[in-house]
């Protein structure tokens, strides 16, 4: 069944490379596609992850909030040991909030390493050649991932002002702008 679900995927994947009649436009269009389909997963992924634990995101915001204004209340007061105790449970529940957002952020990169993989299927062995300034400082030649990694960088950047504008991404921007978390 796996082989049958690679068959299949390999069937979708290549055919943005095929459209054009010239291999290079195709490679280049084909990557931005693939590219723009592991945004748009690992999107959906950590949207999923934020709307599943939601509550617990905003107890976590909540609780620094609550924390950081007896700090400042104890600060105002001269009262310096209650400062320094509220002031570190403020900063471990921050640390707690940051990195559960940390970690939903490298979430959003679980589709690059199975594209990745698919490339090399496909392309391994295929090489691009570089000219001036670039063969001087890379080499002549360079493979799929040369070309992968800016594009997937573009197709982050163009996620970015798409989000707002997508159905059920404009909720997800909407969520993320209510309560400050972002994704990328």
């Amino acid at each position: 069944m796996f082989n049958e679900i690679l068959k299949l995927a390999d069937l979708i994947l290549i055919v943005p490379f095929r459209i054009p009649g010239d291999p290079l436009a195709g490679f280049i269009i084909g990557t931005f596609c693939l590219c723009m389909i592991c945004v748009v997963l690992g999107e959906l992924t950590i949207s999923a992850g934020i709307r599943l634990n939601r509550k617990h995101l905003q107890e976590l915001k909540q609780e620094v909030s609550y924390k950081e204004r007896l700090s400042f209340q104890a600060y105002g007061e001269e009262d310096r040991v209650s400062y320094k105790a509220l002031n570190k449970a403020a900063n471990d529940a921050w640390g707690r909030w940051f990195f559960t957002m940390a970690a939903y952020s490298g979430g959003i990169l679980w589709p690059v390493p199975f594209a990745l993989a698919w490339m090399q299927s496909r392309f391994q062995g295929v090489d691009f050649e570089l000219v001036f300034p670039l063969n001087r400082l890379i080499g002549d030649n360079v493979g799929y991932p040369f070309i992968f990694i800016p594009m997937y960088i573009l197709a982050r950047i163009v996620f970015k002002y798409l989000r707002p504008r997508l159905p059920y991404f404009r909720g997800v921007q909407a969520m993320l702008d209510g309560s400050g978390g972002q994704t990328g």
